[in-house]
């Protein structure tokens, strides 16, 4: 990685300030260590008289593909303005990273099938999936009409979820459109 390169502006500078700021670059450093280029800018953009100063920090860090920027974290103390913005960026930073590991959740595809068996005085029933599972559904699993609606040879798409004594159908919706002919 290039070095950090730190603007500051409208504010004395100082070493401890630069000091501090290069600290918390190292840390991004240590977490993700394909980092390309890091550009910290500290400004005073607004002077106010009742309010005091307000520090606005910027921070640009480029990494392989993208460019994760920070703006508009405004505090009366340069400090915990630096630290919010350094959070901030982190928070980016750990979302990247992840997308870039695979770490990102996926979500489970819908199973299609039709209802092989039903007991509505029960409330229960099973429906017979195209991956030849039998699933088991109820009737407060059901999303698009009212369990007594369902007939056998209904096609219906569900979430199939592995149980302790089988698989148990969720988040079921009939096909209206389809009913299978025996």
């Amino acid at each position: 990685m290039q070095p950090v390169k730190i603007v500051i502006r409208d504010m004395p500078n100082s070493p401890a300030l630069e000091n501090h700021l290069r600290k918390k670059a190292e840390k991004l450093i240590h977490y993700f260590d394909h980092i390309n280029t890091c550009q910290i800018v500290i400004d005073v953009p607004q002077k106010h008289k009742r309010q005091g100063k307000l520090f606005n920090v910027r921070i640009d860090l480029t990494v392989p593909g993208k460019e994760l920027v920070v703006n508009h974290k405004l505090d009366e103390d340069v400090y915990v303005a630096i630290r919010d913005a350094f959070s901030a960026l982190l928070r980016k930073l750990e979302c990247y990273v992840e997308k870039r590991r695979g770490y990102v959740k996926k979500h489970e595809s819908a199973n299609f099938g039709y209802i092989s068996k039903l007991f509505p005085k029960e409330g229960y029933g099973f429906i017979q999936s195209i991956d030849g599972n039998e699933y088991y559904l109820s009737l407060t699993n059901t999303t698009s009409l009212p369990f007594a609606d369902f007939e056998i040879g209904d096609m219906v798409h569900f979430f199939g979820i592995v149980a302790d004594d089988g698989f148990n159908a969720h988040h079921i919706t009939k096909d209206r459109k389809s009913h299978l002919v025996e």
